[in-house]
């Protein structure tokens, strides 16, 4: 896990000769400023004509010692750096080496380098993996960036108006370097207040894209081209084989997560997990601690009312009541189970709202609940034990379609007709997810959507019901501007331009083609890289995520539905069926029967207290700079919240939620004098 960053320039021929010394400078910063991604040193190299230049920020995980980027091959032509992890290298790293490569360094990374010169673009192919990767080839003039299959590692590019091409795993590298200024995108944004998610290969910030998972960039002589080369393709509905054994296919299941987890243990720093009250970081740890020799150390977040003072090894942080979100009981009792070293991190609402501004600007992305801050104040914990390197239950409930809008699609446009009638006892068992994971209230209008892919998935009518209530918040100048652009009309509509549907979406099953959009939009454009990366690298922490590993979401694509999700005597839909009984051994009573809960942190609009640290932050100078809001309508809003029922302040937090992580954006990128600062 580290940063990693990028500078090439047009041919001579094309451009001003570029001098060593601009260059070095221009790779300090950029590195620099992804210090908290590579605290343990910084590396660069330059080409022969000083024109592309690599800079990498090292975190040290493998290879302690000699693991340094970026790394070149045996004739100093081809040079590389890599975030994250490569697995299985040692096999991959004995092969090559029988092929007559030589090898520099004992790191993980490296076996990138030598599989590219054994075959050529097509290298990316033999990765197993959380990477993103950028090669720069002399000979060919040729800089390839690739991204993980899945998103886990992000890249960012952008390309200035003399044709320099940026790359790096963040936009303030970007900005630190002087390749831009920080500016909003406003189409981007506009997504972002009807469906909470930016466009796939969009960020905020206007000019700066983002690389969609498994795709690859090659900029050669002047061109660039991007392009997959992996995709999840779901086989198609009737393809899937409907007669496949059960028995035989949880083995599979358990065989493969558990190889899964066994590679990502591997490390020459301390490793530890995520423990919650979920079957899928459960699962995790205790396939952890069958395989450890010693016992493992897990992590959970708590919100509770800070009464408890038995916690020998909690990372005490105050409490104030939020037990219906709290799952430390259930934590403790898996921990017991599996003979885990439980620590405990206790949240107040408070901490929700005093870690905005941070969490913000390290994981430069926004956010619709506080779980943004337990992911802060959890990977902060976890780097305080000492640990670098964490285990997590991440990819687990899109591969085994464990989210309640997965068993909502099945309700809805199921052929079972007599399944719809548990519609509404879904909506009860999961009412603190209204507005988020389910639809509540009025919709934007979707219609687009459904013409084009035959059907509405629910989250997305979740994030409809989301769209309509900041919809009411907006100032007319913003929007008149999006109707000008011909973007703000419907960005529904515009979705369906995103995806390849011939090839990825038409013919499938409706919780296969939910699920694809999901994991392109939420699973990579939020939970992996704001939630997930941002949050662990803002403590110079790596994120490792066995439920993604490429092998194991291979196979289970192919299982039937049936297998994902089973109705039980009663006719209630059991999600991650053949998983639960998969980890059957591993997991307490409590968990193997529990439904799935996602992490989600307490409304902070409840408290009055809460309500005045925000209101803080929404009546300071960035509610007057921020160019999206209609601030006499947002403030009567705000304080109207207090006077709605608990569902209502339920669905209404990922609008509050959006609004103050976007105040944090406009103070911390989009000011004159922070933007000066990132060029300073």
């Amino acid at each position: 896990m580290c940063g990693v960053f990028s500078i090439t320039h047009p041919a001579r021929s094309s451009g001003a000769a570029v001098s060593r010394e601009a260059m070095q400078e221009a790779l300090a910063k950029g590195a620099h400023a992804m210090h908290h991604r590579g605290p343990d040193g910084k590396g660069y190299w330059l080409s022969d004509d000083h024109r592309t230049g690599l800079a990498h920020a090292r975190l040290s995980i493998i290879d302690l010692n000699t693991g340094a980027q970026p790394i070149t091959n045996e004739t100093g032509r081809i040079a590389i750096i890599v975030n994250g992890e490569v697995y299985d290298f040692e096999t991959i790293r004995a092969d090559l080496i029988r092929r007559g490569h030589r090898f520099k360094t004992g790191s993980d990374s490296e076996i990138a380098l030598h599989l590219y010169e054994e075959y050529g673009t097509d290298f990316v192919h033999h990765l197993r993996g959380e990477f993103a990767l950028i090669l720069y080839d002399q000979d060919r003039n040729r800089l390839i960036a690739a991204r993980d299959r899945f998103g886990i590692k992000p890249l960012v590019y952008t390309i200035t108006s003399d044709g320099t091409l940026y790359c790096a795993s963040e936009a303030k590298a970007l900005f630190a370097a002087g390749a831009l200024t920080p500016e909003w995108d406003e189409d981007a944004y506009n997504h972002a207040c009807a469906m909470q998610y930016l466009p796939a290969d969009k960020t905020l910030f206007k000019g700066v894209m983002q690389l969609r998972p498994g795709m690859m960039l090659v900029h050669q002589n002047g061109a660039m081209t991007i392009a997959p080369y992996w995709d999840l393709d779901y086989p198609r509905e009737d393809a899937v084989d409907a007669g496949q054994d059960f028995s035989a296919a949880k083995t599979r299941v358990h065989d493969l997560l558990k190889d899964a987890v066994s590679v990502r243990m591997r490390a020459d720093v301390p490793v530890c997990c995520h423990l919650s009250g979920g079957i899928d970081s459960a699962t995790i740890a205790g396939m952890a601690a069958d395989l450890s020799d010693r016992p493992v150390t897990c992590f959970t977040v708590s919100f509770d009312d800070g009464q408890s003072k038995d916690a020998q090894n909690d990372s005490q942080i105050g409490g104030q009541a939020a037990n219906a979100y709290d799952e430390l009981p259930i934590a403790r009792e898996q921990a017991a189970r599996i003979g885990a070293d439980l620590h405990v991190v206790r949240l107040t609402s408070r901490h929700l709202v005093d870690a905005i501004d941070a969490a913000v600007e390290k994981t430069e992305g926004l956010a619709i609940n506080g779980h943004l801050a337990g992911k802060y104040f959890l990977s902060e914990a976890i780097r305080k034990q000492g640990f670098i390197v964490t285990l997590s239950g991440e990819g687990s409930d899109e591969i085994f379609a464990g989210y309640p809008h997965f068993r909502e699609d099945v309700l809805r446009h199921g052929t079972d007709g007599a399944l719809k009638d548990a519609l509404s006892g879904l909506y009860e068992s999961n009412s603190k997810l209204a507005g988020v994971f389910l639809a509540d209230g009025q919709e934007l209008d979707t219609a687009a959507l459904q013409e084009k892919i035959g059907f509405v998935p629910s989250f997305l009518r979740a994030k409809a019901s989301l769209g309509f209530r900041v919809s009411g918040l907006l100032c007319r100048d913003f929007t008149t501007r999006m109707e000008e652009m011909g973007a703000g009309a419907n960005p529904f509509a515009a979705l369906g331009d995103f995806f390849d549907h011939a090839g990825q979406l038409d013919g499938r099953g409706v919780v296969d083609r939910s699920a694809y959009l999901w994991t392109k939009m939420t699973l990579a454009n939020y939970i992996l890289k704001t939630l997930g990366d941002g949050c662990e690298m803002a403590h110079s922490i790596e994120g490792r995520v066995p439920f993604l590993d490429h092998s194991l979401f291979e196979y289970v694509r192919g299982l039937p539905l049936d297998f994902k999700i089973r109705a039980d005597a009663n006719g209630t839909l059991v999600e991650k069926f053949i998983l639960r009984e998969a980890a059957r051994p591993y997991l307490s009573d409590t968990l193997y029967t529990r439904q799935k809960h996602p992490f989600i942190a307490p409304p902070i609009s409840a408290g009055k207290d809460l309500q005045i640290l925000a209101g803080d932050l929404m009546h300071s100078a960035a509610m007057d700079a921020q160019p999206f809001f209609d601030k006499t309508a947002t403030l009567a809003w705000f304080n109207s919240l207090q006077s709605l029922s608990p569902r209502e302040q339920i669905a209404a937090e990922p609008v509050l939620m959006m609004i103050m992580t976007t105040l944090s954006a406009q103070r911390h990128f989009f000011s004159m004098t922070e933007a000066q600062s990132y060029a300073a």
